[in-house]
């Protein structure tokens, strides 16, 4: 790594920007030593003066050139800040190059901080533990509508006695208008006080004094004015949010204060938390729209709240955690289906305008998300580039794909631990790849798991059914097989000229 130039960029009072960047590193060389050279001209300079016989004019002289040279120093540093301003200027466009700015966002040591921010609770206990989720909300007042008391109405209503034990909702009331926020407390107050007293629930308020400039912001996008000032502040009130929770959970998710919330939604969640174990993620998405359902772990909420805060007036939100989640090296999304919120505003924050969004993956009732234990993955059928057999397994909305398979050929399964099966279904083929199904095929199930160099198989398999159009699907496995499962494998009974998807694999335990 190179040296660290700190420049101060004077955003807003009490606060520091940071930027670091290895571009800089032959550039500020350069300049020391040119300014080294120039001292050193200057005193041999000086140093013949002496000789002279005229001792004011020396030091008239002396005096005049050093006050010069410190007068170039000076607009040279001050021309290299405008170059710094410009440069950050030109990193916040909406075309970020992730790969050129990833180690210098990773490697800012700085953005693992709180920000300093003096928060007013609003309505709140102290929290007594940490909980497994955060739920964040930020809302300001609209001109037509208000969905904020619905929506954390959904959050508990939508939860269970047991998962109302591991989360906590944090509101944030960012608008500046005190009467507005003082009508909203004591709604809340009113309606949700035993989830307040249970620290459940928390309202705060981000005081106007620390957010930056909103006025006479650059035009990105050809944005009005209004436009842009409303999504900038945005970004700086879900900043706020972000770093107030850093702490008070392992998780957190993002709503909108327009939200109604799946059954059970957080049992859903731990599900795919569980089954993502060992991968690495920054961002998993349970809905499409927005800044809806957005999780995060909560160790990655400092560096998200100063990402924001530094390309606040920059594009929206949600343009920016894209960029976010490729900064920190996740390259694709990862959302999964059936959506767990769903949008249900019918007039925006801004403006008070229209807006009929909806999220048509959405489920409200409660579904049954499979279990898919942990489970090494193999198959000897052609792999088509990168769709590789792990993707069957996985929540996400992803597939294994494979050229046209052979008699003989598997697609095998070996779980880490021997697991009792209720359920287990299995999916081939895609809308627009109909015909990329599993024609003939058996389904099996094994034990007895044998030691090997290159990879763990079972000795012994018991068939459970065949294919049907591509699919399968049986419930009531444990009733059926005398014994805990190590494998589970898909047999090709019968070549095909066509290609194969395997959609999704989903094993639902005892």
């Amino acid at each position: 790594m190179g040296c660290v130039n700190n420049i101060r960029l004077s955003f807003f009072p009490g606060y520091q920007w940071f930027l670091y960047s290895t571009d800089y590193d032959s550039f500020f060389l350069k300049k020391r030593m040119l300014k080294f050279h120039q001292m050193k001209h200057i005193f041999e300079i000086l140093d013949k003066m002496r000789c002279l016989r005229k001792r004011s004019t020396v030091s008239f002289l002396g005096v005049l050139v050093i006050f010069l040279l410190f007068m170039n120093l000076y607009i040279e540093d001050s021309y290299v800040l405008e170059g710094d301003k410009q440069l950050i200027r030109e990193t916040s466009t909406h075309q970020l190059n992730s790969e050129r700015y990833v180690h210098t966002f990773k490697d800012l040591s700085n953005f693992s901080g709180a920000i300093n921010v003096t928060y007013r609770y609003l309505a709140a206990t102290p929290l007594q533990r940490k909980r497994y989720l955060t739920i964040g909300l930020s809302s300001v007042k609209r001109k037509k509508g208000n969905y904020l008391l619905e929506t954390i109405k959904s959050i508990f209503e939508q939860s269970s006695y047991e998962e109302l034990k591991e989360i906590s909702v944090v509101v944030h009331l960012a608008d500046f208008n005190s009467s507005w926020r003082d009508a909203m407390v004591q709604d809340i107050t009113q309606k949700f006080a035993h989830h307040i007293i249970a620290g459940r629930l928390i309202v705060i308020h981000a005081p106007e004094e620390y957010y930056p400039i909103l006025d006479g912001l650059k035009r990105n996008y050809n944005d009005p004015e209004d436009r842009v000032k409303f999504r900038s502040k945005q970004n700086v009130d879900y900043a706020f949010l972000l770093n107030f929770c850093a702490n008070t959970s392992d998780y957190y998710v993002m709503l909108e204060d327009d939200v109604r919330c799946s059954k059970n939604f957080l049992t859903a969640i731990k599900k795919v938390i569980a089954s993502l174990e060992g991968t690495y993620w920054v961002t998993l998405e349970f809905s499409k729209l927005g800044y809806i359902g957005k999780l995060y772990h909560s160790h990655d909420l400092p560096r998200l709240a100063h990402f924001l805060l530094m390309f606040y007036q920059e594009m929206p939100c949600d343009w920016l955690l894209t960029h976010f989640r490729g900064l920190l090296a996740q390259k694709n999304v990862i959302r999964f289906k059936p959506s767990l919120f769903q949008h249900m505003g019918y007039y925006s924050s801004y403006k008070g305008t229209e807006n009929k969004l909806k999220d048509d993956d959405f489920e409200e009732e409660s579904f049954d998300i499979p279990d898919n234990p942990p489970a090494s993955l193999y198959t000897n059928m052609n792999v088509f580039e990168n769709y590789e057999a792990s993707k069957a397994y996985s929540s996400v909305d992803e597939y294994f794909w494979g050229k046209p398979p052979s008699t003989g050929d598997v697609f095998v399964i070996v779980f880490e631990n021997p697991i009792i099966i209720k359920k287990i279904k299995v999916n081939t083929g895609t809308e627009d790849r109909q015909n990329d199904i599993l024609h003939h095929g058996a389904l099996d199930v094994g034990e007895n798991v044998l030691p090997s160099k290159q990879r763990r198989q079972c000795s012994t398999y018991l068939r459970l059914g065949e294919f049907k159009n591509g699919n399968f699907e049986m419930s009531g496995v444990n009733q059926k097989i005398p014994f805990d499962i190590h494998c589970m494998r898909i047999y090709v009974t019968k070549t095909q000229k066509e290609w194969l998807i395997i959609r999704s694999i989903s094993i639902w335990t005892s």
